[in-house]
């Protein structure tokens, strides 16, 4: 009986560190890649959403119109690392637009929360 018990406990300890082994083997892939999106139109939005923004990566045409949607409580500001365009402190439920027209990689913060970052690429 005893030596059946500790099988069964083995085995639950070792089914708990596959779980973990597995589960964080994910959220660092998820960390590393960050989801993509392509604007087929000439207008895209990037929300601004539990202090991330939404796509964190967007590819657009040039010429295209990127608008920032606020929806969080917090205001939050859009600034350029290339110093291409900045915005003023958009406060819940408002926008910041801005239309990239030469191709490029635009790198973004939020200066108010630095950790929020995105990346645009302008083909």
């Amino acid at each position: 009986m005893v030596k059946f018990v500790a099988r069964r406990a083995l085995a639950a300890a070792a089914g708990v560190l596959l779980a973990l082994a597995a589960g964080g083997a994910v959220g660092e892939e998820a960390q590393q890649s960050p989801p993509q999106q392509v604007a087929a139109t000439n207008e895209a939005e990037i929300s601004i959403q539990s202090f991330q923004f939404v796509p964190a990566i967007l590819t657009v045409k040039a010429g295209t119109a990127v608008t920032w949607v606020n929806r969080d409580e917090e205001p939050h500001n859009v600034v350029s690392l290339e110093r291409t365009f900045r915005s003023k402190a958009i406060d819940g439920g408002e926008k910041f637009t801005v239309v990239l027209d030469k191709p490029g990689t635009y790198n973004y913060l939020c200066a108010v929360h630095p950790h929020m970052r995105g990346q645009i690429i302008v083909q």
